[in-house]
This record gives C-alpha cells, sequence and structure tokens, in this order.
C-alpha cells in the first residue's frame, strides 16, 4: 500500500500541475480578442471614399483626419467639375471653413488626402488602370456616400447613380487585397413604404438588375410613363433606387465584409468640427433659411408628428465605428449588418417643436435684408394650405417681380418662390406622416465602445439638446449658407424691429 501510494504521488502532482495550464489554455482559446481603440485600429490603414465632396463626405474625411491622425491616406473619388480638375477641386474643398481646425493645428494630415479622378456614372467608376491598381493593392476600408439625393431626379440617372454606381464599386472592392470594411450609406426612408422599420435589408418589389436592365432599353419618355408605377408605394426615385442598392448590396457583394448605414434626415453638425457647419440648402435647411427672409410662411406639416432629425457628425461617427465594428469582429452568417441612425426612438422632437424653436431662433440671431417679418404657420388642410401659399408666397412674389421690371431690375422672386414650393412639396411626404426607425444594432455598437471611443466618435442621441442644437443649426444657416458674421447681428435686428 504504501508503495503504491508514494508511486501515485508524482502522478498526482503532475496532474495538478497540467491542469491550471490547461484550464488557461482552454480560456484563451474561448476569451475574446483584446480590445482595439478605434483610432488605433485606423492606423496605418488607407480609406478610399466616394461622395467625399459632398455634405457628409467632407465631415468623414475632416474627421478622419482630426481623430485618427495614425491613418495612413484616404483616396477621394473625384471627378473634374466646372473646369477644374480634381487638385484644383482638391484645393478648394480643403479651402472650407470645415478644415479650418486642421490647417491651423496639424497642417500636414491634409497631405494624405489623394484624389482619384472618376465618376460613379461610368465604367469602372471611371478609373483609370493604374488608380485601379493603386486602390486594389493598399485599401483596407472603403466608404461609399455617393449618391444623387435628389429627390425628383430622373429615374434612369437616379438608378445609373445609386444603383449601377453601387454595383461598380462592388466589383472594385472584390479585387482589393486588403479590405476589411466596406460601409455603404443608405437612408433609413429606403422603407418608407413601411411604418416600422428594422435593422433589416427587406426585399424590394422588383429585382434590382431588372430594373436596370430596364433602364439600359428603355427610351426616356416611356422611362417616365412607368416611373409612377415602379415606385409604388414610395415619394421619390431617391427612396426607391436606395431600397434596391440595398438589396444588390445583399445578392453581390459575396464575402466582402459589408455594413449599411441609414441616416434620416441628415442636418447641420451638432459638436465637430464646429458647431452648426451646413454648406448645402438640401431638407429643411432651404426652407428654415427662407423663412429667416421672412418669403415662407405657409407648409403643409403635421405639427404632432416626429421630426426624425440627425445631426452630421453623429452619422459620421456612426460611420467610422461601423467601419471599426466590421473589421474587427468575424462576419455574421446572418448577413450584411445594418445601422439605423435616427433619433424618434431615443431623443424624439416632434415638427411643431422645431419649426417653434427655429422660429424663436431666427428672430433671435436675424439674417440682413429681410423681405418680410420672419413667421410662418403649419397647415394640415392640403387646401387651406395651397390657399395660403398663393396669398403669402406667388402674391407678394408677382408683385415684387413687377416693382423690379417698372424700375429696371431683373425680376427673381417668382422663381424663387417656384424653387421653394417644388423642395417644401418634396418634403412634404416625410413632415406629414411618422415611422419607427428601430436602432438596436446602433446602441449595441455604443456599448461596444470603450469609454474613451465613445468620447471621441459620440453617436448616441440622447445626448442632443434640441433647442441649444436648433440655435445653432440657425447660426450655421447664417454663417455659413448666407456668409454673415456675427457682428451684423445688431444691423439685422435693427431691420427686424422695423
Amino acid at each position: 500500500m504504501a508503495t503504491t501510494a508514494t508511486a501515485s504521488a508524482p502522478a498526482a502532482a503532475a496532474s495538478a500541475a497540467t491542469a491550471p495550464a490547461a484550464t488557461a489554455a482552454s480560456a484563451s482559446a474561448t476569451s475574446p480578442p483584446p480590445y482595439v481603440p478605434v483610432s488605433q485600429w485606423y492606423a496605418d490603414r488607407s480609406v478610399f471614399v466616394t461622395g467625399g465632396t459632398g455634405f457628409m463626405g467632407k465631415v468623414l474625411v475632416e474627421k478622419l483626419l482630426r481623430s485618427c491622425p495614425g491613418i495612413s491616406n484616404i483616396y477621394l473619388l473625384m471627378r473634374p467639375k466646372r473646369g477644374q480638375d480634381v487638385s484644383a477641386r482638391l484645393t478648394e474643398l480643403l479651402s472650407s471653413p470645415l478644415f479650418e481646425t486642421l490647417r491651423r493645428e496639424r497642417p500636414h494630415e491634409l497631405n494624405k488626402i489623394v484624389p482619384i479622378q472618376g465618376d460613379v456614372t461610368e465604367p469602372e467608376l471611371g478609373i483609370s488602370a493604374s488608380d485601379q491598381k493603386l486602390l486594389i493593392s493598399t485599401v483596407s476600408v472603403v466608404f461609399h456616400s455617393a449618391a444623387t439625393v435628389k429627390f425628383d431626379e430622373a429615374l434612369k440617372l437616379s438608378v445609373t447613380i445609386n444603383m449601377l454606381g453601387t454595383k461598380r464599386l462592388v466589383e472594385l472592392c472584390q479585387g482589393m487585397m486588403k479590405l476589411e470594411a466596406l460601409i455603404h450609406v443608405s437612408t433609413a426612408y429606403c422603407n418608407c413604404d413601411r411604418t416600422e422599420v428594422a435593422e433589416v435589408i427587406y426585399p424590394p418589389p422588383y429585382e434590382p438588375k431588372h430594373i436596370i436592365q430596364c433602364m439600359e432599353w428603355m427610351g426616356d419618355d416611356l422611362i417616365q410613363a412607368v416611373t409612377p408605377r415602379l415606385l409604388g408605394g414610395r415619394p421619390n426615385t431617391y427612396t426607391f433606387t436606395k431600397a434596391m442598392a440595398e438589396k444588390m448590396l445583399l445578392d453581390e457583394a459575396g464575402d466582402l465584409p459589408v455594413a449599411i448605414v441609414r441616416p434620416s434626415i441628415v442636418l447641420s453638425s451638432l459638436r465637430e468640427p464646429v458647431e452648426g457647419w451646413v454648406d448645402n440648402w438640401n431638407g429643411p435647411t432651404g426652407i428654415i433659411a427662407a423663412v429667416g427672409k421672412g418669403f415662407f410662411r405657409s407648409m403643409l406639416c403635421h405639427g404632432a408628428k416626429v421630426a426624425d432629425l440627425v445631426p452630421v457628425d453623429i452619422v459620421i461617427n456612426l460611420m467610422i465605428a461601423a467601419a471599426w465594428r466590421t473589421g474587427t469582429t468575424p462576419r455574421s452568417t446572418n448577413g450584411i449588418a445594418v445601422y439605423n441612425c435616427a433619433t424618434g426612438m431615443q431623443n424624439p422632437i416632434t415638427w411643431k417643436e422645431f419649426v417653434d424653436n427655429s422660429l424663436f431662433f431666427v428672430r433671435k440671431h436675424p439674417l440682413s435684408n429681410m423681405l418680410w417679418y420672419p413667421d410662418g404657420q403649419m397647415h394640415t388642410s392640403w387646401l387651406l394650405n395651397r390657399v395660403s401659399t398663393t396669398a403669402l408666397h406667388m402674391v407678394p412674389a408677382l408683385a415684387l417681380d413687377a416693382a423690379a421690371r417698372l424700375t429696371g431690375r431683373k425680376p427673381y422672386m417668382g422663381r424663387v418662390q417656384a424653387n421653394l414650393d417644388k423642395a417644401a412639396r418634396c418634403l412634404e411626404y416625410f413632415s406629414t406622416q411618422q415611422w419607427r426607425f428601430c436602432d438596436d444594432n446602433v446602441r449595441r455598437l455604443d456599448a461596444q465602445l470603450s469609454p474613451a471611443d465613445r468620447a471621441t466618435f459620440p453617436f448616441d442621441v440622447k445626448q442632443i439638446n434640441w433647442p441649444a442644437y436648433i440655435e445653432n443649426y440657425v447660426l450655421g444657416i447664417r454663417q455659413f449658407i448666407f456668409k454673415e458674421h456675427p457682428s451684423s447681428e445688431a444691423k439685422c435686428r435693427r431691420q427686424l424691429n422695423k
């Protein structure tokens, strides 16, 4: 017995010694990989951006350069425009107030932006063979935000840009040897035929390839005739082609690491790079600007409905984090991850609250050369709204144009009001209905970030203080759209009082 006990002791000791090692090995095999901070993940990686000269694209490029200093290069797909080559367009882009902080504090970062001549409407995106080779061998992350956002765009052109452009980009990405993330920018309203929109890709009414084929053989007159029938429950070609593009991605992306970000109505920046930055007239911005000038005073709008508005920097931070998430985790067998970037579920604001705040702040920070006191009404009746727009928009415009002709000046108010009426009609669909954009994936992604990354790349919409945000939005319209210096407010306020 003693011999047996003595002999078993070394074995027991050996077993005891190896058990912790085996347990540790097992734990190591099942433990998640170490957390890689977002900016560190972008270090030494090159990024390709389509739509980089657009409103969202500019903010994306600026944020990547400022918050991910280790990034290698940012390649921007650009086309010559208005007699400018891509180098001249890049110089103009970088002179924007948006890049002022970088120009002042870290100008060398701007040298990382490399223009790539191309056009999403052309085969192979119009990119030369040498530039394709460069992108294929170096790019790790792609952000696809190029699109026509005109709601009333002809269907054929909308298909060419929003669908064929996406298809051509996917074909380019399939050859990229280092690709770790492709982020496609869609819209929350691509499924506006549903009242509740989950973070999934819904089957569209037609196969995308069939729509593309139809555009190839149909004449313009026939396309125009069938467009309303093709759109079905969607209000415009933009939402229709964006829905088609999502399904096409699902069909053709294969093993590519793809994610989709769907913003709702994108407005000025919340904080970065400056509060209230905005540089286009799209959506509510043109309407608010016209209200501030005093010549837009009536709109069809259901004030109690939720206005799903989102600041541009919130969207951009989510896009950057979505690429990080896509590149640091194995691709899900459930398909493409979708992120609904909207505010209605967590921090809603109604149209009435938005309009009332906007009116208050355009009076607090008045614009120069107002034609009338800034005011306005929302109507739920189409007929009452038409009567109001005729009396308050078109009649004064015709009178002002008549006066201009009599004094030898060029009339313009009739044309301005026609354009505003067109913009208001495009917005009516969204200001008279309401949707629930589920954002569970967005919340989960936010929870996965470290506190430091959550502070650097914030996209939690609960942080938005709507009155303060709308005041900065109005100030942004004043400064960046109308180029009015803050010092002019006193003079403008005297005119407002008159």
